[in-house]
């Protein structure tokens, strides 16, 4: 009987190894993986922001998170004229760094088409890891240690979502606009290239947000929604930005361009003007009936769009998306790659990788990549600086 129970005991144990084992195999082929070691410094919301509203057509109200769980939290505001800079800053918690930029409200629509033959950094979803992507671009000599431009005129391609998901989203944001500022001092660009998390936070869809959020929203008297709603600063600075560029050649897009799109008689131009006049209408699956229901469709949208990855689209397919465009290539994030890679001859590179968090700690352990184009080259970077060809 002992002896039964003993055999019957290895064969469970065995089983229960080999079951572990493939689902542990599963989950890294799928790019599953487990947190562990939250640092509490992730919540703590004294001096965060500045969380910046329109408070009517001449007055912004710039606020700071102040205090502690312990006694309490509140908010410090001040109105600010919109015709004069406004001197503000943003505070990183985990190292206790302090970043100074100014505020003013004269932006605009980017354009759509670029064509300087001048160097390309481009990354994507790295959904609110301000550290991750601040040390990325120092060790890639975008910027300095003091964060000070220092690409010249080249184009940083942010490829959509970087909200959601983490605690320094809006560390994240002020980042970008400060380093926005900073490129066009120097005859750069920073291109932000609205994903879909991003879409979601203007529509007020909050189910990837941290909950720190949803505290700050408490604290600020607000919705959660009016974060980023229009009547927000940042809301309407993402506002005006695009789905979709092409850069010296090269087209760039969160999601992708649906293959649907090939036979249709429509301009980069004109798909970014229909995509930004809907960021902020609440967004309803419908029959696709025109090209804007396409182009918005939260399964064949330019931000949404995982095809080129999870479809099996042929090569002229591909052939036919980028020579519409006059492209060499399509670039994008959203769906994520063990590493950056170059398919379909090249043509379809994929960015999107998982990129370490600020707060926390993960098994496996993932680095931080990139693209650089220079010319006719590709490379894939890393974060310590390395590339290597692709």
């Amino acid at each position: 009987m002992k002896q039964r129970i003993l055999r019957f005991s290895k064969h469970f144990a065995y089983s229960f190894l080999i079951l572990l084992l493939t689902i542990i195999s599963f989950g890294l082929f799928i790019g599953a993986e487990a947190h562990y070691g939250d640092n509490p410094l992730m919540v703590d919301l004294d001096r965060e922001g500045p969380y910046v509203f329109f408070k009517n057509d001449t007055v912004l109200n710039v606020n700071y998170i102040r205090g502690n769980k312990k006694d309490g939290f509140y908010s410090e505001s001040e109105n600010h004229r919109l015709d004069t800079p406004i001197n503000a800053s943003y505070f990183f918690p985990l190292d206790s760094s302090s970043v100074n930029f100014s505020i003013n409200t004269d932006f605009t629509p980017p354009k759509t088409i670029y064509n300087d033959n001048n160097t390309i950094m481009a990354i994507s979803d790295i959904e609110s890891s301000y550290k991750t992507f601040r040390d990325f671009l120092m060790n890639n000599r975008v910027i300095d240690i003091n964060l000070n431009w220092t690409f010249g005129k080249g184009h940083l391609v942010l490829v959509g979502d970087f909200v959601d998901r983490g605690n320094s989203t809006t560390q994240v944001l002020w980042f970008i606009y400060k380093l926005e500022q900073e490129a066009q001092k120097h005859g750069g660009f920073v291109h932000y290239i609205i994903g879909n998390h991003e879409i979601k936070n203007m529509q007020g869809r909050y189910n990837a947000a941290s909950k720190k959020y949803y505290g700050i929203s408490g604290i600020l008297e607000k919705r959660p929604h009016e974060l980023y709603g229009s009547n927000s600063f940042l809301g309407r600075w993402m506002s005006t930005k695009n789905t979709i560029e092409l850069i010296n050649g090269n087209l760039f897009a969160h999601g992708g361009v649906h293959p649907e799109l090939i036979d249709s008689i429509i301009t980069l131009d004109k798909i970014n003007q229909i995509v930004r006049r809907n960021y902020y209408k609440i967004y309803v699956p419908k029959p696709i009936k025109n090209i804007d229901d396409l182009l918005l469709s939260n399964r064949k949208g330019i931000a949404w769009y995982r095809g080129y990855f999870k479809d099996d689209l042929s090569q002229n397919q591909i052939d036919s998306v980028v020579s519409k465009f006059n492209a060499k290539s399509i670039i994008m994030g959203h769906t994520i790659q063990s590493s950056v890679n170059r398919q379909y001859n090249g043509k379809v590179i994929g960015i999107d990788v998982r990129h370490p968090r600020d707060y926390r700690e993960s098994w496996p352990t993932s680095e931080s990549e990139g693209l650089l184009i220079d010319g006719d080259k590709y490379y894939r970077v890393f974060d310590d600086g390395e590339k290597e060809e692709i």
